[in-house]
């Protein structure tokens, strides 16, 4: 067993991109705990941090975020575990260069299903019409995650177990 995890520990960092409400987060850690490498979400450390991601995008706008992201993104990646970024993460061009290295899994969620997910979210990006917004966003965006993804899971249906167990067969 500690073989398996010191392999699994050189391997190159896996990474999960996708839309705000796919489940990066929560599929991420149950991923971690099952490969036996740690995990670090991009989001979750520039809230400890820096602090609430919403007061950072009222206080200082959206820009100054995506550079404490990038930083975030790096310091994810050099862990050689399960990183789950942020939606927009993957604009960055250097965060686009590094993932090349990667091993990107893409996890996307039905327009349907998404709904009942961010209802009510305090997101800074999905302010006003939530889910026109959603749409808006993973639209814009869609492309670029197909082209950074190594391989996809669709989150929309079944239970997240199974979408964890594909991704711990996938590794």
């Amino acid at each position: 067993a500690f073989e398996r995890r010191l392999a699994r520990m050189s391997m190159p960092a896996l990474v999960l991109i996708g839309p705000m409400g796919a489940g990066k987060t929560s599929i991420g850690k149950r991923v971690a705990k099952a490969l036996q490498v740690p995990f670090f979400d991009s989001d979750a450390a520039i809230a400890q941090q820096h602090g609430p991601i919403e007061k950072i995008f009222t206080e200082h706008g959206e820009p100054y975020f995506r550079e404490l992201e990038r930083a975030a993104v790096v310091r994810g990646i050099v862990s050689h575990g399960v990183v789950s970024l942020g939606g927009g993460a993957v604009l960055h061009p250097d965060t686009q260069d590094d993932l090349a290295h990667e091993r990107v899994v893409l996890l996307t969620v039905s327009g349907d299903t998404i709904e009942s997910r961010i209802r009510g979210s305090r997101r800074p990006l999905l302010q006003g019409d939530a889910l026109a917004r959603w749409h808006e966003l993973y639209e814009s965006r869609r492309a670029l995650y197909e082209q950074l993804a190594t391989v996809t899971f669709d989150t929309s249906h079944g239970p997240l177990q199974m979408v964890v167990d594909d991704v711990v067969d996938w590794t």
